[in-house]
C-alpha cells in the first residue's frame, strides 16, 4: 500500500488517470479476448500508449519539445485513441443498447421526441452553424491547454487537464456500462426533414462520421460534460477564453439534440457528469497537493 501511495503522490493526476484507465481497458480486453474482434490490435495500442506514457514521465523534462508532446501532444492522442479504440470494445462487452430506455425518457419528458419536434425550427443555416459548433468540440480544451501553457502557470495547466482527462475516462466508462447509438440511428425512421445545410454540414457530418464510425457514444453526452468543464474551468484561469467560448459551448450543446445526436437525457446526463468530475476531481488534486 504505501509503494502504490509513493507512486500517486510522485506522478502527477494527469498521469495516473490515464494509466489507470488505459491499463483497465488493457484488463477489459484480455478479459473479454474470445469475444472481441481485434484483442490484438487493442492489446498492442494500450500496451504502445502506457510505454510512450513511461517514457514521456522519465525523459521530457528540461526540454521544450518533449515538454509540449508530454504536457499536450500526448494527451490529446491518447483520448482521440482511446476513443476510436471503444468501437471494438463497447458492443462485445455489453450488446445490449439502452436507446429504448433513453427514448422513453425523453418522451415521458416532452411528450414527443424532441429531434422530431426540433423540425420545425429547421433552416439550413442554422444547421451549417450548429454542426460546426458541435464540431469545435475537438478543439475547445485543446485551446484552453495552449492558453494555460501560454501563461506559464504549471499548477491551473495540470489541475486542468487532470479534471478534463478524468471528464472524458469517466464518458467512456459510461459508454461501456450504458451504450447507446443515439437518435441518428435509432429515429431515423421518424424523421420526416433531412439535416441540410448550404455548404458546410454535410461535409462535416460526413467527415464525423468517418472519423467516429459507429460507436455506442450517447450516453451521457461527452460533448456537453467537457466543454461545460472548460468553461469552467475557462472561469477560473482565462476569463477571456470564457467569453469567447460561452457563445460556441452554448450552440454546441443545443446542436447535440439538433444534430441527432444525443437524446435530452444525454445531455442531462453529461451535466451530470461534469458535477461528478468536479466532485471526485476536486478531491483527489487537494488531497495530492497536500501529499507532496
Amino acid at each position: 500500500m504505501n509503494r502504490i501511495k509513493q507512486i500517486l503522490i510522485r506522478n502527477r493526476p494527469a498521469d495516473i488517470i490515464s494509466i489507470l484507465f488505459v491499463s483497465f481497458l488493457l484488463f477489459i480486453t484480455l478479459f473479454f479476448y474470445s469475444v472481441l474482434p481485434k484483442p490484438k490490435y487493442l492489446i498492442s495500442l494500450y500496451t504502445i500508449l502506457l510505454i510512450i506514457q513511461f517514457i514521456l514521465i522519465k525523459i521530457r523534462k528540461n526540454n521544450r519539445i518533449l515538454n509540449f508532446i508530454y504536457n499536450l501532444g500526448f494527451p490529446s492522442v491518447c483520448i482521440l485513441l482511446v476513443f476510436d479504440s471503444l468501437e471494438w470494445i463497447v458492443h462485445y462487452v455489453n450488446p445490449k443498447d439502452i436507446d429504448p430506455l433513453l427514448i422513453k425518457l425523453d418522451y415521458l419528458l416532452f411528450g414527443n421526441h424532441p429531434t422530431v419536434m426540433l423540425e420545425r425550427f429547421m433552416n439550413p443555416l442554422l444547421t451549417d452553424i450548429l454542426q460546426v459548433a458541435y464540431s469545435t468540440y475537438y478543439f475547445i480544451p485543446i485551446g484552453l491547454g495552449i492558453i494555460l501553457l501560454m501563461k506559464k502557470n504549471e499548477e491551473n495547466f495540470n489541475k486542468s487537464l487532470f479534471l478534463i482527462l478524468l471528464c472524458f475516462y469517466l464518458s467512456y466508462l459510461g459508454y461501456i456500462l450504458f451504450p447507446a447509438l443515439g437518435p441518428r440511428f435509432y429515429l431515423k425512421e421518424l424523421q420526416t426533414v433531412e439535416l441540410q445545410g448550404y455548404l458546410i454540414a454535410e461535409p462535416l457530418i460526413n467527415l464525423l462520421n468517418r472519423l467516429e464510425g459507429i460507436k455506442r457514444d450517447a450516453f451521457p453526452s461527452g460533448h456537453t460534460g467537457i466543454t461545460i468543464l472548460v468553461l469552467y474551468l475557462s472561469w477560473k484561469y482565462s476569463r477571456r477564453f470564457f467569453w469567447i467560448a460561452l457563445p460556441v459551448v452554448s450552440a454546441l450543446i443545443f446542436a447535440t439534440v439538433y444534430c441527432r445526436y444525443h437524446y435530452v437525457v444525454d445531455v442531462i446526463a453529461g451535466f451530470i457528469l461534469f458535477i461528478i468530475t468536479i466532485v471526485i476531481g476536486e478531491w483527489y488534486y487537494k488531497w495530492w497537493s497536500k501529499k507532496i
